[in-house]
């Protein structure tokens, strides 16, 4: 080899050992800034790539019956979610998806074929179903664990529960009012995925921590069941426009049952008119007719008169000025115990008359009239009274039975229970106890009372009319249970004409509430009938509703039939020995150029 060819090899041999010094320091210094330097920043990023912050929320809390029967609760779901950029082949993925979805499939493949990275495929499906799409392993396509709200019984108290929507926020009834109380708490956590985007583990303790707190209601479902059947079929038979159907035990106010026809399933309410969501027993108001004769009579009691007192009913006619109250049938002179029996609107005129309109008014306000009763409900009417110097000179006649007031179903209810509890007003009670998600009880709710809204006395003297009603020559009889001493009080009310003056002729309110048995009342029973077709008296609409709903509901209860004599009949005598007399002049049952009205 020559010097020239030496000198030329020991050349490369030095560039090549140079650019391998060079190489290898850089490589050091680059291993130096990934290892030391950057340590921190790389190990960020790779634990990015295989994690990622993931919102939680926890699922829902229920709503039970008082027998902590699930009458709200949640089910597990799932929600497939996609990252288009990881998808290969968007249109053959979209087909796949789109056969077990039901969905469309071009829109679908539309939606995949993009540059975002996130994409809700489908929301809240059954565990099944994401099952089925998972066994597809298809690319790009990720699950998340999630809730649907269920009810359980479809239809069962649906306007008294309500329903959540799609973010699983309660829109109506108790999910609405309770909504804060009942929705699970949400936290961000990190959780780890595979090379696949897949998740690999969440924290089960942690979302069971997350869970909402649980109420537990006074509703009995079993009696909700019976109410809401014969409520059903009453309206039915009676080509009625809707009813209502209430049940309360009278001595702690708790609510049984709140039924009401027509009703939607909540589980799809999207399908249904939203004019059947809201609660029509607490939010609507419509004129008693005469179970308002029942407060007549007790303020009556409250106001130095007695059962006995009697008085002239004008056999049938009785003017006030340009109106002209009438009886269905003529009566001329009728004790008060026959006034609630027959139920006579002139009657009940007259007793106004008598106690003056201060006093009346003093004691439909102590039975709650006028004013919101406090039940657990949202939208709830406080009705419609008056103050006593608004009234015109018909006004004091027309509101003892049952005309010029207007009530909800919850302030009557409430009202006819005071009577049954000894004169006691209790508060209407409808969520028992608020239950952690560990079963802990946070908050439990008691019976309160009120006010007493009339005396002892007053209440066992109104008892015994409310029974001579129900019995023989009543107008009540229908409600009459075979076994048990049943008190009740018909109402048959004219509806007021829409944007006029006056009643309509042929558009009424039904109504019948009661309760049994007379010396230990269990349980105050109310049915309303909204413009029943075929008949409309409250005693042929509402009663037999009543009695049916009462007989149903002893027989689960287990109530024993009534033990002892019955209350003695009304003798029908002229001139009752111990008695008032008034001088003929009062009003009821009205008509003229403006009003008109029919109650029984």
């Amino acid at each position: 080899m020559t010097d020239d060819a030496r000198i030329k090899v020991r050349n490369r041999v030095l560039v090549i050992q140079i650019f391998l010094v060079v190489a290898l320091v850089s490589l050091g210094a680059k291993s130096f800034d990934i290892q030391i330097l950057k340590a921190k920043e790389y190990s960020r990023r790779a634990e990015n790539g295989y994690s990622r912050h993931l919102t939680i929320k926890g699922e829902r809390g229920q709503i039970l019956d008082r027998h902590w029967n699930k009458l709200g609760t949640t089910l597990d779901a799932m929600t497939v979610t996609a990252d288009p950029l990881r998808i290969e082949a968007p249109v053959k993925t979209a087909r796949a998806l789109a056969q077990i979805l039901e969905t469309d499939p071009e829109t679908l493949a539309e939606k995949l074929s993009t540059d975002n990275r996130y994409f809700l495929v489908a929301e809240s499906i059954s565990p099944d179903l994401a099952q089925q799409v998972r066994a597809l392993n298809l690319p790009g396509i990720y699950f998340k664990k999630s809730f649907k709200r269920f009810y359980p019984n479809r239809d069962l108290a649906a306007q008294v529960i309500g329903f959540t929507g799609k973010d699983d926020t309660g829109l109506e009834g108790l999910e609405f009012k309770y909504n804060d109380l009942l929705d699970g708490k949400t936290v961000t956590t990190k959780v780890r995925r595979d090379g696949t985007g897949r998740i690999l583990d969440i924290d089960r303790k942690k979302q069971d921590e997350l869970r909402g707190n649980s109420i537990v209601l006074t509703l009995d479902n079993k009696i909700q069941f019976f109410s809401e059947t014969i409520l059903e079929q009453t309206v039915k038979k009676h080509k009625a426009k809707s009813g209502l159907t209430l049940v309360m035990q009278p001595a702690t106010g708790e609510l049984l049952a709140i039924a009401q026809y027509p009703r939607f399933n909540p589980n799809n309410y999207q399908e249904f008119d939203p004019g059947l969501f809201r609660n029509r027993a607490v939010t609507d108001a419509f004129e008693p007719g005469s179970t308002m004769k029942v407060f007549t009579a007790a303020a009556a009691m409250e106001n130095n008169l007695t059962p006995g007192s009697i008085f002239f009913c004008e056999n049938g006619q009785y003017r006030i000025g340009r109106y002209t109250i009438h009886d269905t049938h003529p009566h001329d002179w009728l004790s008060i115990n026959q006034i609630i029996t027959y139920s006579s609107n002139i009657g009940a005129v007259k007793i106004s008359e008598t106690i003056g309109k201060k006093a009346l008014h003093d004691y439909l306000t102590r039975f709650g009239f006028g004013e919101k009763t406090g039940v657990e409900c949202p939208g709830e009417t406080t009705g419609t009274l008056t103050a006593p110097d608004l009234w015109s000179g018909i006004d004091a006649g027309a509101i003892a039975f049952g005309q010029g007031i207007s009530v909800s179903a919850i302030q009557l209810i409430s009202a006819i229970s005071a009577i049954a509890n000894n004169g006691q007003l209790m508060k209407p009670m409808l969520v028992k106890k608020i239950v952690s998600n560990t079963g802990r009880d946070i908050q439990v709710f008691h019976p309160t009372r009120l006010r007493r809204a009339v005396s002892f006395q007053t209440a066992a003297q109104v008892k015994q009319m409310m029974n001579l009603a129900v019995r023989e020559k009543g107008t009540g009889t229908k409600a009459a249970l075979d076994g048990y001493t049943v008190c009740g009080k018909t109402g048959t009310a004219q509806k007021v004409m829409t944007g006029q003056k006056g009643y309509a002729k042929d558009r009424y309110t039904s109504v019948f509430a009661g309760f049994a048995p007379l010396q230990n009342p269990q349980l105050v029973i109310l049915v309303v009938v909204n413009e029943p077709r075929k008949q409309h008296y409250g005693g042929d609409v509402a009663a037999p509703a009543f009695k049916t709903i009462l007989a149903h509901s002893f027989n689960y209860l287990s109530i024993p039939p009534t033990t002892g004599s019955m209350v003695a009949e009304a003798s029908g005598r002229k001139m009752p020995a111990a008695s008032v007399k008034t001088s003929p002049g009062g009003s009821a049952f009205m008509t003229g150029p403006d009003l008109k009205g029919e109650n029984l």
